[in-house]
């Protein structure tokens, strides 16, 4: 069986990035590897990540295409001549359009630091998110892995994971237990699954083969 061509979408620090390189490097990414990383920030240090892993990394930034369809255009130019099987979105900061989303129905997966349905959608990622959190006085947060759709994360989850809030937490002590807790976990756990032909879709739901 051929192994799945992962092309990794970043913009900023990689942590998320790191997480799939450690359990790629760990054997835990089954029938799946990282093929690409690609960024939509010239300065993420993500790049750096993908260059101590020895993956090869792309730019296709925003500044270079003014117009939404044509960076569209562009990223799935890239993708195709990197024969991309699955794209993972690991803290990309551009919302994909519908064509790139049409092409690669249900071969995008991405990771949002809370459980859809809450504090998600547009204008919520990074620190807003737990932001909203603690502003809201929730005792539980987490995080989701879902596929991607047109609808800001509105796509069919695939798994979740819930962390604790506490009394003391600021946005960022939040951000950094649920990354730790929660994000690092299940992102290349829903990777090794869709790898492993484990995944299938029926409408909003994903149903996990072999559980």
């Amino acid at each position: 069986m051929e192994r799945v061509k992962i092309a990794v979408l970043v913009s900023g620090g990689g942590t998320n990035l790191q997480a799939l390189i450690d359990a790629e490097a760990a054997g835990k990414i089954r029938n799946g590897a990282l093929c690409a990383v690609i960024s939509s920030n010239r300065d993420a240090y993500a790049l750096k990540r993908a260059e101590a892993a020895g993956i090869p990394s792309y730019i296709v930034s925003k500044r270079d295409y003014p117009a939404k369809e044509e960076y569209d255009g562009a990223l799935l130019r890239l993708l195709k001549e990197i024969g991309a099987d699955l794209i993972v979105l690991a803290g990309f900061m551009v919302v994909l359009g519908p064509e790139v989303c049409r092409r690669f129905r249900n071969r995008i997966i991405n990771v949002h630091p809370s459980l859809i349905p809450s504090f998600c959608g547009n204008g919520f990622y990074g620190l807003r998110v737990h932001e909203a959190a603690l502003c809201c006085g929730v005792k539980v947060t987490g995080a989701t892995v879902h596929f991607v759709d047109e609808v800001t994360d509105g796509g069919a989850i695939i798994l979740q994971k819930a962390v604790e809030v506490k009394e003391d937490d600021t946005p960022e002590s939040l951000q950094k237990r649920v990354m730790k807790e929660a994000e690092w976990e299940l992102l290349p756990s829903a990777v090794s699954l869709f790898c492993e032909g484990r995944l299938r879709v029926e409408g909003r739901t994903v149903h996990i083969v072999g559980l």
